[in-house]
């Protein structure tokens, strides 16, 4: 009886140990290319028919046997499906549609990395714009520069001639009081000397 027990507790051990360790290292596997299959929830055509899985249909196998396989879907649904039909391999048509979705994602890329360019090609364009507004200033502001320098000089060479002018007129109008103060005093002195004259000769006619 205990020896019946022991047995037991081992073969029930070992079946927990397999299950547990199937379950651990879960392998990804996919329906084989063939239109449909059924899945059902136990292995053999008698249980009932749980999903219709298509070509590509990913699954996880929980548990592989020769004939059937139990499996979960991506969607956790869980059924036994024939092991003929499992691959694990990628079908055909999966392998071109992630070539499709890659493809998809260049072109957008592409078509992204060409909108860039016209951005950048605008930017560019209002640089050379703005480069060619600054050497033009550029070139304004140094014959502006010029003018003014020489606009200055042109004043202080005005205010020097001016200065000039003032001095020579100063000098003028002085020389000229000099000669009208040289000719007065010969006209007095004349006048003195004209009547000093007079009064000589009507003191010799007396």
């Amino acid at each position: 009886m205990l020896g019946t027990m022991t047995k037991s507790i081992r073969i029930l051990f070992i079946i927990c140990l397999w299950g547990w360790a199937s379950v651990v290292s879960a392998q990804v596997v996919y329906v084989s290319p063939i239109t449909k299959i059924t899945m059902r929830t136990g292995p053999g055509v008698e249980h009932k028919i749980v999903a219709m899985l298509v070509t590509g249909t990913r699954l996880e196998v929980a548990e592989y046997q020769k004939d059937w396989s139990r499996v979960q879907t991506d969607d956790k649904k869980e059924g036994w499906v024939l092991s003929r039909f499992l691959t694990d391999e990628k079908p055909l048509t999966i392998q071109v549609e992630n070539l499709r979705q890659e493809n998809e994602h260049l072109v957008d890329a592409l078509e992204k990395s060409r909108e860039e360019n016209k951005v950048l090609a605008q930017k560019n364009a209002a640089l050379v714009d703005i480069e060619k507004r600054f050497h033009k200033l550029e070139q304004e502001s140094a014959g502006f520069l010029k003018l003014d320098e020489e606009y200055k000089s042109l004043v202080k060479l005005s205010e020097e001639q001016q200065q000039q002018i003032e001095a020579l007129k100063e000098n003028l109008n002085n020389e000229q009081i000099l000669w009208f103060l040289s000719g007065a005093g010969v006209f007095i002195v004349g006048l003195i000397l004209g009547l000093s004259t007079r009064k000589k000769k009507k003191r010799s006619l007396l």
